[in-house]
């Protein structure tokens, strides 16, 4: 058998939002490269915020009444940055070689300086230079404790499933249907314009953890069988072909799930079932947001807010010409959408069948490659001759299954 690769098993797993799994240690090792598709998007913002300085002259995005050419184009900037942040970042991620994300770490850090200097959200650089730090620190410290490969895989997991994501929007058109009456609604403007933007997000993050734990809470039972006894199946010396763990033997007795391992498991399912309800529910926001945007006039605005609303909107610190009702009714109805969305997908039938069951089936697979790791990396413990003064070399016991897991 040849020599495992322990970069590509580790970083297989890691692609797959299973940080728990790997050596101790791991994680530590390279976490300068590996941070790269994370820096890369904040040298795409960093990137952003020069031009929006160079535009306007300006460190915040201030845009209310009529927007001129230039601020169009500042909002386009502002549009754009978070997809283009993302493209950047998955591009970055998809360098293999670890030298070649060392380099590209160190190039998107040269354009997050240059943002503190030409750019940044403050006209003082020192400020701009403790923010990126501050910020780079934390993308560091994420990926050192694997959450940075748990959000690496529910992005990409999200993305790869927007085409069932779509008929899932179909499915929930009644309910849209239902929100456009809600959308419509003199009374529910009228607290829109009047509730505050701290109190509508306490209501909404209540009626997502409600939703989120109805949605999570319904699929331990499917999750359980998997994560006590991940058998392995006929076909999965193919699938594992094109793998580091192609030429590993399946073993009995493999050191079971870790608690921290079993906590992974269900997050990342979970995670992947959030994610996907919550990408249909933002899109239903985003086409009211856009409606709202068509057919609310000032004088309609000032008719069903009696006068409480204001024409201009703040978001994220910036003042944009959006209606600060109409962003707060499409909060709200954002909320309801998601909530109504998680209680289908636990009740569909298709919807289990298109993404849950071949969800879990890859998840079955990757704990058999799990447990071929775990005992390549014992046999390689055994082999290894221990220290002494004896000419034959002495192996250690292997491993039980109720040993903790390395």
């Amino acid at each position: 058998m040849t020599t495992p690769d322990r970069y590509a098993e580790e970083r297989w797993f890691l692609v797959r939002g299973l940080p728990a799994v790997v050596r101790r240690g791991a994680l530590l090792r390279r976490v300068w490269g590996r941070s790269a598709p994370a820096l890369a998007g904040l040298a795409v913002v960093a990137a952003n915020s020069i031009l929006v300085v160079a535009l306007s002259g300006k460190h915040t995005i201030d845009i209310d009444g009529h927007p001129t050419v230039t601020e169009g184009f500042l909002l386009a900037l502002v549009v754009l940055v978070v997809p283009v942040a993302s493209l950047a970042g998955w591009l970055v991620s998809r360098i293999d070689t670890p030298l070649k994300r060392v380099v590209a770490a160190n190039v998107c850090l040269v354009v997050i300086i240059l943002g503190c200097i030409f750019g940044g959200p403050s006209p003082r650089v020192f400020v701009n230079l403790v923010m990126s730090l501050i910020t780079i620190g934390v993308i560091l410290v994420a990926t050192a404790t694997g959450v940075g490969s748990i959000l690496g895989w529910a992005a990409r997991d999200t993305m790869s499933n927007l085409a069932l994501a779509s008929g899932m929007f179909v499915r929930a058109l009644p309910v849209v249907l239902l929100t456009f009456l809600v959308f419509f609604n003199t009374y529910v403007w009228l607290m829109a314009a009047i509730v505050s933007r701290e109190r509508l997000w306490l209501a909404i993050s209540f009626l997502f953890l409600i939703a989120s734990a109805f949605l999570i809470s319904s699929t331990m039972e499917r999750v359980r069988p998997i994560i006590e006894a991940p058998e392995p199946a006929l076909d999965d010396q193919d699938r594992l072909a094109a793998t580091p763990f192609a030429d590993i033997v399946d073993e009995p007795g493999a050191d079971p799930l870790s608690r921290g391992e079993r906590a992974n498991v269900v997050f990342i399912v979970a995670a992947s079932q959030v994610g996907q309800v919550l990408t249909v529910a933002l899109a239903t926001g985003a086409i009211f947001l856009v409606l709202g945007l068509i057919v609310v006039s000032p004088p309609l605005l000032d008719s069903w807010t009696r006068g409480a609303g204001r024409n201009d909107g703040h978001i994220l610190g910036m003042i944009l010409p959006i209606p600060d009702p109409l962003i707060q009714t499409t909060m709200m109805l954002t909320a309801i959408t998601f909530m109504y969305l998680a209680a289908k997908a636990v009740t569909d039938k298709e919807y289990r069948s298109q993404f849950l069951d071949p969800l879990l089936d890859d998840l079955r697979l990757t704990l058999v490659a799990r447990d071929r790791y775990r005992s390549a990396a014992s046999r390689s413990t055994t082999a290894r001759p221990s220290s002494g003064t004896s000419s034959t070399p002495k192996r250690s016991p292997r491993r039980t299954a109720q040993s903790p897991p390395c």
